[in-house]
């Protein structure tokens, strides 16, 4: 397909989701009510760290209104003993400690029962009634106290090393011959970092509404970015076979990876089994801040050596990330996307997955990589500056290209990330003066990022409508837009209007198995299998107008949305559009539809540049950002506007990031800023306008050159936002967030003093 010169594809079209949403009509899983629907409350530890000696749970049972309650003794049990038991890349033994303490309270926060009742006062009051004893524990909330020689061990049967560890993991990306890079280097500067966790900050909590038939059928409606694996780890977890689970995905209210494990939908399932009722859970804020996953909190070294005309010839970082209380720290995006701009001979990239007295963390947008390109892409700024280099001059005589090997493993086909730096050095904004005035510095910084991106498996129905319109079924939840990208691509493929295109998000009962929204799949990969399931319709309307008109198929050509003859050769005959061959289907053959399933391959990174401008108030020790330009390799921008959303909304959080955001944890080792009063997102308040750039190099694996581009946004804004603080004071800063007491400290402090 000739992808530049379309009719629907890259057009700014209305998203088929969007009456719904800006009216309040769309259904979100808290909306979702049925006849005989009771509540669901969760009981959850106050202690960082404690064993559980006994529960009892009498006195709840006994409380008026009060129908189930569950324990850990409810839930399938995965011993540590037997082995992983992995679902993608969660491992089960984690997640059934995860969703009820068994043995151990890990942080404060985790579930230890749970109750159903007629109403939520009385859950909540049944909650107080559960008597448990608690044997309290030393408890590590941060890296170096779990990594200390007398830290408490979270899970006593881990070796690290040949001793009891709370590191429960070590991976790394090689390349070259790290000692040799570092002799041959004229210029070294190594630095250390820290960033704190920050949540993914969706607006929605979590919520579910489920029902358990007498015969054992369960129909599961809930927030998640993907009802197949809620319909998998449920099943895992309560015991329930998958063919007795329909999962139908609500409208999500934001998720940004920290909707891609369950939290309560095993419990209100077992919860309905055991009451006969229909069961609701809905997280408070505060159970949000508490005991969901945040993204790691970080402890980073990166050393690089350079020769003096500004070539890297040495990269080596040591990246350590907090799991929480249960590993699976995103170690491979620090160490895998860190380096992968760069065209380095000798690289070591090194990840310690590291548990401690935290929620477990989950996935958040490029997970790992932003802390790792935040280390990284500060010390080339710091390199940059003693070479006497533009900064991105510096980065363009190092790009990774087509050729380039990565240090995690593949060899770069033909990339953008030359354009992005390019594109970057062209804007207006890096040649625009910086202002000046009373009691406010201003600087600018640039910092790049990279992310791997996915594909996998993918499930899609096209089905032609009896008027001649067309329903698109997927197996994703959308989050980005998804919706309004197939809609273009569809009517692009029928030749039709896009209004003409309904795109609905199938149950596990209605379309077929299809992966996680996440990895910057999702558009990637349902677009591959519209296509092809568009491509067997076509076929079909082709092979319909042939029979009508008594010619060969290969005769007839499908064009602007009806079947044609090839030439005037092939005879002379009126087009027959979608809509006549619709009316003829009962005749011609039945139902005009396809389905596809695929487990899609051919995803390629995605690369991006960022320019920040800074304003920092030095009286109050207040950063803005007043102005900020994004610049991406974007593949193809099937929907610009779409695309330039999830670059804004990556940005906006990566400011929150840099500037403001962080678990703050009082001496009794439990959640201090549990709600967004004291959690500090930005708003529409703290932020520019912010600016895009779309840098298009198609992807050649697929069909319309489709890339993702979801997550790349958010890589490099920290590194750009601290960058431009440090061009604004002249003052470094080694830690995250830089907020006004971090900042003040560091203007008050001597001079060539770096913040810490």
């Amino acid at each position: 397909m000739n992808v530049v010169n379309n009719k629907w594809i890259g057009q700014r079209t209305i998203r088929p989701d969007g009456v719904d949403k800006v009216t309040g009509r769309a259904a979100f899983a808290a909306d979702t009510t049925m006849p005989g629907m009771i509540w669901g409350k969760v009981l959850r530890s106050p202690h960082p760290h404690a064993r559980i000696k006994s529960i009892n749970t009498a006195k709840a049972e006994a409380l008026p209104g009060v129908k189930a309650v569950v324990t850990s003794r409810d839930i399938v049990d995965f011993t540590i003993e037997k082995g992983a038991v992995m679902l993608g890349i969660q491992d089960m033994r984690w997640m059934c400690r995860n969703v009820m303490a068994r043995d151990k309270a890990l942080f404060p926060g985790h579930p230890v029962a749970a109750v159903a009742a007629t109403t939520e006062a009385i859950a909540a009051e049944a909650c107080k009634l559960i008597e448990v004893d608690y044997e309290v524990l030393p408890w590590a909330i941060e890296i170096d106290d779990a990594l200390k020689a007398d830290a408490p061990i979270l899970h006593e049967f881990n070796r690290f090393d040949g001793k009891p560890s709370n590191i429960m993991g070590r991976i790394e990306s090689k390349k070259g011959d790290i000692a040799q890079g570092f002799k041959d280097a004229e210029l070294v500067i190594e630095r250390s970092f820290t960033t704190r966790p920050v949540h993914q900050g969706y607006i929605e909590p979590h919520a579910c509404l489920i029902s358990v038939a007498a015969d054992g059928k369960t129909t599961i409606w809930s927030s998640s970015q993907g009802q197949f694996m809620v319909r998998a780890m449920t099943s895992m977890l309560t015991g329930i076979p998958q063919s007795d689970i329909r999962a139908i995905p609500a409208e999500i209210g934001g998720g940004f990876g920290g909707k891609t494990i369950v939290y309560l939908e095993p419990l209100a399932t077992l919860l309905a089994k055991k009451s006969g009722r229909p069961v609701k859970m809905v997280m408070t804020r505060e159970e949000v801040m508490r005991a969901t996953g945040p993204t790691s909190g970080s402890k980073s070294t990166v050393k690089i050596g350079a020769k003096k005309d500004g070539t890297i010839v040495a990269a080596h970082g040591s990246f350590y990330l907090q799991a929480g209380a249960f590993p699976g720290s995103p170690i491979r995006g620090a160490v895998g996307c860190s380096f992968a701009p760069y065209d380095i001979p000798h690289v070591l990239s090194e990840g310690f997955d590291v548990c401690s007295n935290r929620s477990k963390v989950a996935a958040y947008r490029a997970p790992g990589a932003p802390i790792g390109a935040y280390a990284v892409e500060c010390v080339l700024d710091e390199l940059a500056e003693a070479l006497k280099i533009d900064p991105l001059a510096l980065r363009l005589k190092n790009a990774a290209k087509e050729g380039t090997k990565a240090a995690h493993g593949p060899v770069f086909p033909r990339i953008g990330y030359i354009e992005t730096l390019q594109a970057a050095q062209n804007h207006p904004h890096y040649a625009a003066p910086l202002g000046k005035l009373q009691g406010k510095l201003q600087g600018r910084g640039v910092a790049s990022g990279f992310w791997f991106n996915a594909g996998g498996e993918s499930s899609a129905q096209v089905n032609i409508t009896e008027d001649g319109n067309v329903v698109v079924t997927t197996g994703h939840p959308d989050i980005g837009g998804s919706r309004a990208g197939i809609a273009n691509i569809c009517a692009e493929l029928l030749g039709i209007d896009y209004k003409r295109i309904s795109v609905i998000i199938g149950d596990t009962q209605t379309v077929g198995f299809s992966n996680l929204t996440g990895g910057s799949r999702v558009l990637f990969a349902s677009s591959m299998v519209v296509t092809q399931a568009a491509d067997k319709v076509i076929a079909t309307l082709r092979e319909r107008a042939a029979k009508i008109w008594e010619i060969d198929p290969e005769a007839v050509k499908w064009e602007n949305g009806a079947a044609h003859p090839v030439s005037p050769n092939a005879g002379q005959f009126e087009p027959l559009t979608l809509a006549d061959l619709a009316e003829k289907a009962p005749s011609q053959g039945g139902p005009i539809g396809a389905s596809v399933q695929l487990n899609t391959q051919g995803a390629e990174g995605g690369f991006g540049t960022h320019i920040c401008d800074v304003e920092v108030d030095v009286d109050l020790g207040i950063v803005r950002v007043i102005r900020y330009t994004a610049v991406q390799d974007v593949g193809r921008a099937v929907h610009p506007s779409y695309v330039e959303g999830q670059l804004q909304g990556g940005v906006a959080q990566g400011i929150g990031w840099a500037l403001n955001e962080e678990y703050i944890y009082n001496k009794d080792g439990k959640v201090d800023n549990p709600g967004f009063l004291d959690y500090r997102m930005p708003v529409c308040s703290d932020l520019p306008m912010l600016d895009c750039a779309l840098v298009e190099v198609p992807n050649p694996k697929h069909p319309q050159g489709v890339k993702g581009v979801g997550e790349v946004p958010l890589v490099p804004v920290m590194a750009a936002v601290a960058n431009a603080v440090h061009n604004a004071l002249g003052k470094r800063f080694y830690s995250l967030p830089m907020s006004p007491p971090k900042v003040s400290a560091a203007l008050d402090a001597p001079t060539q003093q770096a913040a810490e």
